[in-house]
């Protein structure tokens, strides 16, 4: 049972770094096509999505800090920006059958952050699960 807890720990703190780091790496790219002078070299922007990613970086760290700490909520916020990705991937996928401009690297961004989030949400209810089931009789939550 240790074995299986601590992995499940290490997990979980690779897992929030992954969604920290890619939080402030979402920020920064993000914040430079909309405030600084990444705009050129961006391309075909699809205003939405650039929008939606660049506040998302702020949940992304957000959710990463809950992970590590190994907070309940942290797994609901990491649904809750897995639901809202694939939602925006799928107005993106609108946007490109009506004919709009974009970047295939967008396509693709979206597509790695959805896996990530997905996986990163699965990850966080399954050792939520775990400490529940674990912790039942002193009911300790954070």
């Amino acid at each position: 049972m240790w074995i299986s807890g601590n992995y499940t720990i290490w997990l979980m703190r690779a897992a929030a770094i992954v969604a920290a780091v890619f939080g402030v790496a979402t920020i920064r790219a993000g914040g430079s096509v909309l405030f600084g002078d990444g705009a050129q070299a961006a391309g075909n922007v699809v205003a939405f999505v650039l929008w939606f990613n660049f506040l998302a970086g702020f949940a992304y760290v957000l959710a990463g800090a809950g992970l590590w700490m190994r907070c309940h909520w942290s797994a609901q916020l990491a649904l809750a920006i897995a639901a809202a990705t694939v939602l925006v991937f799928g107005a993106f996928g609108i946007h490109v059958a009506a004919g709009g401009a974009f970047e295939a690297r967008t396509a693709w961004a979206m597509t790695l952050r959805s896996v990530v989030w997905i996986l990163i949400a699965l990850l966080a209810f399954s050792a939520t699960k775990r400490e529940d089931s674990a912790a039942a009789p002193q009911g300790i939550r954070h």
